[in-house]
C-alpha cells in the first residue's frame, strides 16, 4: 500500500464519506418522506423536535449569503477549507487526529453539497429544554463538525508529543518494531 493511502487514512476518507452520505440521506428523509418543509415543525421527544430552517450564512448564521455572488463566494471558500482539511488529514499518521480531521471534513462536504444544490443548508436538529434551547437548529453535518473540532481541541490540548506508546506508534505515527 502505497505511504499515501495508509491503513489510517483510508478509515479517514472512509469516516468522512459516512458523514457525508448519512448527513444527506437524513435531509432526504426529513424534507422528502416527513415533509418537513411543508410542516415545518414535528414534535419528537420532550427535549428533541425537528424543526425547518435554510440557513444561508455560515458558522451560526454568520455571513449570510443574500447574493449570488456571495452564495458562491461562501461555496468557494467552504470549499478551499474543506481541500485544507483534507490535505491535514492526509498528512496525518495517528488514528484520533485524522478522525477528528474527517469528521469535519464530512460534516463540510454535506453542507456545501447543500448551499451548491440549493443555495443554503438544510437544518432541522432542534434540541432543547422546555423553551431555553442551548444550541441553533442544526444537522448531522454541523454535529460532525462540532465534534470533529473538539476531538482536534482536546488531543491537541491533552495528547503528549511522545506519541500512543500503548498502540505502538511512535510520535510520528509509525508503527514501531518490538
Amino acid at each position: 500500500m502505497s505511504t499515501l493511502f495508509t491503513r489510517n487514512r483510508l478509515i479517514g476518507l472512509a469516516i468522512a464519506a459516512l458523514v457525508t452520505i448519512l448527513d444527506q440521506a437524513v435531509k432526504w428523509y426529513v424534507i422528502g418522506p416527513l415533509k418537513l418543509r411543508q410542516v415545518l415543525h414535528i414534535d419528537l421527544l420532550p427535549f428533541f423536535d425537528l424543526t425547518y430552517t435554510e440557513n444561508r450564512g455560515v458558522s451560526l448564521g454568520m455571513f449570510e449569503a443574500s447574493s449570488m455572488e456571495t452564495r458562491w463566494l461562501l461555496v468557494l471558500v467552504t470549499a478551499l477549507i474543506a481541500g485544507v482539511v483534507l490535505v491535514w488529514m492526509m498528512r496525518e499518521r495517528l488514528l484520533g487526529e485524522i478522525a477528528g480531521l474527517a469528521l469535519i471534513l464530512g460534516g463540510a462536504l454535506g453542507n456545501i453539497r447543500d448551499r451548491y444544490e440549493l443555495g443554503y443548508v438544510i437544518d432541522y436538529a432542534d434540541l432543547h429544554i422546555g423553551t431555553f434551547r442551548p444550541f441553533l437548529i442544526f444537522n448531522i453535518a454541523d454535529a460532525a463538525i462540532t465534534i470533529g473540532v473538539v476531538i482536534i481541541l482536546a488531543r491537541s490540548l491533552l495528547v503528549r508529543d511522545k506519541g500512543d506508546t500503548a498502540t505502538g506508534e511512535s510520535p510520528r505515527g509509525e508503527a514501531q518494531d518490538a
